[in-house]
């Protein structure tokens, strides 16, 4: 397990490795993160080593700013695969960082990528470790922390999100890789078309180290077809269609296809649904992220026109998760056909969204007596409770004319039922109970 600071011959080494960012003045992207100042930014630059989870895509940089807080903290660099690793290569780690405390009185970093694929057991491994100060943690993730590591764990480091590059910031990564002369292909005398470049940062999605791989690809390709050296779209093109099937196959970006998927639902198409649902498995998405999307959807646009959607949806979440690919991608195909299939409503998220947005203009509003909870004498003394009306004891099960919101605020209305599905019986009782609530309250009125 070597410190991957040792030098190491460059001829041998893929252009994204080659062009790694050795300092925070040359590292592109993630300014939210690392403007001067900011807690990362400060960790790195001033050597405050603390452990930590690192969550974004691919080629965000999780790796580079990892060596940056070893090499800047003067710590010994260790890395772990989670594909690769487990118990047994996280107790050598642990002990060849020991051995270097005791020997040199130098602290380690230990990397662990893809940390989301260890096990609970193999997660809780770390934490005495991380406790003592043998190692600083640092696990990189692409799927949401609070999912995918345990609460231990994620009570013992800082997450930080890292975002997808943008399109800027991958032409300038590319631009710099053409440039660079020692470690990049400047001195090959190859150059590339502005059309080029914006393909490659289109094929890129993001992903610094995918642009920097296809431009490799790219430089290759020009030199064995005499091309003098020069990078136009058809070797772009030739270059990408070589490459690893992406998730955006085809030239739409991740996001498009979710999209497209959500819309579909939304529209109640499900042959379009399960086109996107198939090209989304195809590219090499996560179907658990499909599955969280599609519990979104089943709440944001079918809501109370078919409670059973939100069951189907998390049925089928536990049933890809209980038998894997593929055989759980049926369970949801199921789910997309049945979402899209179903009568709509955006009823109850319009409602949360209002109510969200009511709870902020109003403030901090008192809860009024009656419908506080009176659990001691002294509360019940300060009249909490009071004329409170249970709704059990009165005709219907319903307490007509009662107030639920606080004192001097007027009663909103945010839900409003559409007439589909069955969310259509749930307007009719809310309208038939709201009649009754006029009457009672023009009766104590009169």
């Amino acid at each position: 397990m070597p410190d991957l600071f040792d030098s190491a011959p460059d001829d041998h080494r893929p252009l994204a490795d080659r062009m790694r960012p050795d300092g925070l003045e040359s590292f592109i992207g993630q300014r939210h993160l690392l403007t001067p100042g900011k807690p990362l930014w400060r960790a790195i630059a001033e050597g405050r080593l603390h452990s930590m989870v690192l969550w974004g895509p691919p080629g965000t940089g999780k790796t580079t700013l990892a060596r940056l807080l070893a090499r800047e903290g003067g710590a010994q660099f260790l890395s772990l695969s989670a594909v690769l690793s487990g118990v047994k290569d996280i107790r050598e780690a642990v002990a060849q960082a020991r051995a270097v405390r005791e020997a040199a009185q130098r602290a380690t970093v230990l990397f662990v990528d893809e940390v989301h694929r260890f096990n609970k057991a193999q997660q809780d491994a770390f934490l005495p470790h991380v406790e003592d100060g043998t190692v600083f943690f640092v696990g990189a993730t692409t799927e949401n922390p609070s999912f995918e590591l345990n609460n231990a764990l994620l009570s013992r480091v800082r997450t930080y999100v890292l975002k997808a590059l943008e399109a800027d910031d991958i032409h300038d990564v590319l631009s710099q890789a053409l440039s660079d002369e020692q470690r990049g292909l400047g001195g090959h005398g190859l150059s590339a078309s502005e059309q080029a470049l914006s393909l490659l940062v289109a094929a890129a999605d993001g992903d610094a180290r995918r642009a920097l791989n296809l431009l490799e690809l790219a430089a290759d390709l020009a030199s064995a077809e005499a091309q003098g050296g020069r990078i136009d779209e058809t070797i772009v093109r030739e270059a990408a269609s070589q490459s690893l099937r992406r998730f955006d196959k085809g030239g739409e970006y991740f996001y498009d296809q979710i999209s497209a998927l959500h819309k579909s639902v939304r529209g109640s198409n499900p042959d379009g649904a399960l086109y996107w649902f198939c090209r989304m498995i195809d590219g090499g998405c996560d179907p658990l992220y499909i599955a969280r999307r599609l519990v979104r959807m089943a709440s944001e646009d079918i809501g109370n026109a078919d409670p059973r959607a939100l069951e189907m949806t998390l049925s089928a979440w536990d049933t890809y998760e209980r038998l894997g690919t593929p055989e759980g991608e049926l369970a949801l195909a199921h789910a997309v056909i049945y979402l899209a299939a179903v009568p709509k409503s955006n009823a109850v998220y319009m409602a949360y969204k209002a109510a969200m947005a009511s709870v902020r203009g109003h403030g901090t509003l008192e809860v009024p007596l009656h419908l506080r909870n009176a659990p001691t004498g002294l509360m019940r003394s300060l009249d909490y409770g009071k004329d409170y009306r249970y709704a059990h004891d009165e005709a219907g099960a319903y307490a007509a004319g009662e107030r639920y919101f606080p004192d001097g605020m007027p009663e909103e209305r945010y839900y409003e039922p559409s007439d589909r599905g069955l969310e259509s019986r749930i307007k009719a009782r809310l309208d038939e109970l709201r009649t009754r609530d006029h009457a009672a309250r023009s009766k104590q009125g009169g």
